[in-house]
Formats: structure tokens, C-alpha cells, sequence
């Protein structure tokens, strides 16, 4: 199977892309990919990292908010939307896929849309619970469209069928430890809470000012637990700073401090609870691990998508969710010590994240591209 991929932009974009492409790649090892994104995206970085081969199309999304730079931006936008359809018709034509993916984000667009045209199989994933413009506008004229989530499909257009596949969750999630393995892992107290926060590889100021928050509460109280935080970029030169300014060794047993978390799945299976934003990737990996969380959404993200996801395991009595804007230190600090200050409630989030798994994602993703495939072979 020849399949072209486009998806790009951001993180939660690009992994499901890999990931699929890695679903493919082990059920049918001679398939040959070709990877379609930004020039100057992540997906330019990641992406030949992994030994794919990249091609690149220049796209990018209008500005709503009016600003003479955004005009700018727009207008930019507007060029390279002109020339994005020829572009994407060079890369099919020089490829010819047996296949087009699309993951979203502007880029996939012009690509799917271009292979739906030419009479080549297409299929979109969508990873939000609020799918994005993209998904809503190619999920007429694509052959399958695959859901993360259920809550997603009322906001496409009248008619169109959809499978729930889930999300693929990254590397290391299918088997993870045991949670006491993990913390003697980690060098952690063995038979206290722990607690871990994190905001993204690039951070998130609301996290890390409660994170610090709680750091700070957990040393002052006495309680008995550990806390894993990673503060991201944002949070690089003034973090830490924060803490011993304050008097927290942050060296010390029970603590781990860094920048970025390179093994999440031995942490998230040490936490008793998570602290973190909701987009797609950090639902699906609380579903998989079973794990109790608090969610802070992020309000800057398009459709305020992140709120949508957060409210799939809020409704389900699996999280709690804190808008920002509603977001202060005594309310984590009170939401926290009321929850594990509860182990039973605690293992009852976690029963009912662990419910809202899709077990069999790859397998329905799967079909839907091969459903797709076969359709059109026919």
C-alpha cells in the first residue's frame, strides 16, 4: 500500500499520524509513506526523525482577530491557499498513492481534498471532541471519517458516517508498570499519593503557578506526598527559581522537578493523580492508564476544543474539570487534598477513566483504511 499522509501544525496532529502510519506499517510491512506538511511546522522536524519521507506544502490558517500583523498573516494565507491546491496535486501525481490520511490541521486540507477530487481513497481522523474546520469541511467528500471521540460526531454534517476508533497512544502506554514498580522506578515514597502535573512541552503558566502552589501547601502541611511536575519551556528560567526562592529544596526525596518528561508512561503510571490540560492525547492516555485527574483546559486553543475533550471524562465521573478563568490556588489546593485525601474515591476515577477506553484502536483504524481501500480497488 502506497499511502500519502497530511497533518501538521501541532503535536496533537502529527503523533496520531505516526502512529498510524506505524498501525499500517505493521499489518502490511511493504507499504511505502509519503509524509505531506509545513515547511517550517514541527511535522518538518519530526517527521524524516521517524525515516519518512517528507513533502513539503506551504498552508496556513486566517487570523480572526484584526491586527495589522494579522492582516498581514491573512494575506499570506490567502496566497498560499491559491497555490496550495496546485501543490498538492504535484505531490500526489509525483507519489500516487493507493491512499490518502488526513490528521488534521490546515495543511491536510488541500491534500485530501485534491486525492478525494482525482478518485483517490480518502479517510480523515479527528482527534477532539469539537472536531476542527478542517475535519468538518472534508467529512463530505472523504470515503471514511475515523473519531476519537463519540461527542464529536454531532457537530459534522447531516449524513455523514463515521467509525469511533480512539486515539493510538505513543510508545511505552500499551504495557505499562505497576504503579509501586513505578514509584520504586522513579525513586519516590512507595506508599503515598503521588501527584503529577505537567503542561506540555512547552508549558503552561496556569500549571505551573499551581503546581507551585501545591508544591509549596504539600511542604507546609506535612501531607505525605510526592509530586512530579515538568514546566515546559515557558517555565524554564523561572520555575525552579520560584521554588527555592520559597524555601523548597527541589532536590529533594519525594520531589522531581525538570523541564520535560521523556519517560510520561513510568510517571503516569506512578501517579495516584494527574494534574494537566485535555487535549486529545492526555484524554486518551488517562483512559488507557485508568488515572484520576484534575484538567485545566487551555481557552486559547480553536473551538475551545480542550474544554470539550476535558467534559468526556468530567460527565463521566472520571475528572474534574477547572475552567482557567475559575482557576485559583485555594481551589486546586482544595480539589487536590480532597482527592487523595480519598483513596476510595481516587480508585473510582480511575474505574471510570479505565471505562471509557477504546481497547481495539489500532484494529478499527485500521479497517477504516482498508474498508476505504478495497472500496475504491473494486
Amino acid at each position: 500500500m502506497r499511502v500519502l499522509i497530511a497533518g501538521g501544525g501541532t503535536a496533537g496532529h502529527i503523533n496520531p499520524a505516526l502512529a498510524i502510519l506505524s498501525i499500517i506499517k505493521e499489518r502490511e510491512p511493504d507499504s511505502v509513506f509519503l509524509y505531506a506538511g509545513t515547511p517550517d511546522g514541527m511535522e518538518s522536524r519530526l517527521v524524516p526523525k521517524e525515516g519518512i519521507d517528507f513533502a513539503p506544502i506551504k498552508v496556513s490558517g486566517f487570523q480572526r482577530r484584526l491586527s495589522v500583523e494579522n492582516v498581514g498573516r491573512n494575506i499570506k494565507a490567502v496566497h498560499y491557499l491559491i497555490h496550495s491546491g496546485r501543490r498538492a496535486r504535484q505531490i500526489i501525481k509525483g507519489f500516487s498513492p493507493d491512499i490518502v490520511i488526513g490528521t488534521g490541521g490546515y495543511v491536510s486540507g488541500p491534500v485530501v481534498l485534491a486525492a478525494a477530487k482525482m478518485g483517490i481513497p480518502t479517510v480523515i481522523h479527528e482527534q477532539n471532541a469539537y472536531p476542527g474546520v478542517t475535519t468538518r469541511t472534508l467529512s463530505k467528500y472523504v470515503d471514511g471519517v475515523m473519531l476519537t471521540m463519540e461527542e464529536a460526531a454531532k457537530y459534522l454534517h447531516k449524513g455523514v458516517e463515521y467509525t469511533l476508533t480512539g486515539l493510538p497512544v505513543r510508545k511505552g502506554f500499551g504495557r505499562l508498570p505497576d504503579r509501586t514498580v513505578a514509584k520504586r522506578e522513579l525513586g519516590l515514597y512507595e506508599n503515598v499519593p503521588c501527584i503529577l502535573s505537567y503542561g506540555g512541552s512547552l508549558g503552561a503558566g496556569a500549571i505551573n503557578d499551581s503546581a507551585a502552589a501545591l508544591i509549596k501547601w504539600e511542604k507546609d502541611s506535612g501531607m505525605a506526598v510526592s509530586h512530579i511536575h515538568s514546566y515546559g519551556r515557558m517555565g524554564k528560567d523561572t520555575f525552579v527559581k520560584s521554588l527555592t526562592d520559597q524555601g523548597i529544596d527541589v532536590n529533594a526525596k519525594g520531589l522531581i522537578i525538570s523541564e520535560y518528561i521523556n519517560n510520561m508512561d513510568v510517571c503516569t503510571a506512578a501517579a495516584d493523580l494527574i494534574i494537566c490540560r485535555s487535549g486529545a492525547s492526555a484524554i486518551t492516555e488517562l483512559e488507557v492508564a485508568g488515572r484520576a485527574s484534575v484538567l485545566i483546559p487551555s481557552p486559547i486553543v480553536a473551538g475551545n476544543h480542550q474544554y470539550h475533550n476535558a467534559m468526556v471524562l468530567g460527565k463521566a465521573g472520571a475528572a474534574v474539570v477547572i475552567e482557567q478563568k475559575d482557576l485559583t490556588d485555594e481551589l486546586i489546593i482544595d480539589k487536590v487534598k480532597t482527592l487523595i485525601s480519598s483513596p476510595e474515591t481516587l480508585r473510582e476515577y480511575e474505574q471510570k477513566a479505565k471505562g471509557c477506553m477504546i481497547e481495539d484502536t489500532p484494529d478499527r483504524i485500521y479497517k477504516v483504511i482498508r474498508k476505504a481501500f478495497d472500496k475504491r480497488k473494486v
